[in-house]
């Protein structure tokens, strides 16, 4: 199963940690796991090439696990507003379009929300 946990505060989504083998299918023929690894893509590269902004991750393809933290999205990293709407709302539309794939795949995905305050350095 792969669990995929977003982080928010104050209403803005800003990272999210995905774990584990959809285990849908056998390797290479996975449609969830390749939804999950291309969206996941998706975000990651919005965030660095159309919105300009950091997005500091880890993919490690061995474990399956993948960490993003994007404080572009944050108040205190980012002074232009629309900037930090659009990467929250970015990571935010994946988090819902996780949860309608947890309609039909319940049994192989796993998506929760948290809120925590991010506690790195600027």
């Amino acid at each position: 199963m792969t669990k995929v946990v977003f982080f928010k505060s104050n209403g803005a989504f800003w990272g999210f940690e995905e774990q584990g083998h959809s285990g849908f299918a056998s390797s290479g023929d996975d449609v969830l796991c390749s939804a999950i690894s291309a969206m996941t893509m998706l975000v990651i590269n919005a965030i660095e090439v159309a919105y300009s902004s950091e997005a500091d991750y880890d993919i490690d393809e061995e474990t399956a696990m993948v960490r993003l933290i994007a404080r572009g999205a944050l108040p205190n990293y980012e002074k232009d507003e629309k900037k930090r709407y659009a990467i929250s709302g970015l990571i935010m539309a994946y988090y819902y379009q996780l949860n309608d794939l947890v309609e039909e795949y319940y049994d192989y995905l796993e998506v929760e929300v948290i809120d925590k305050e991010y506690e790195g350095n600027k």
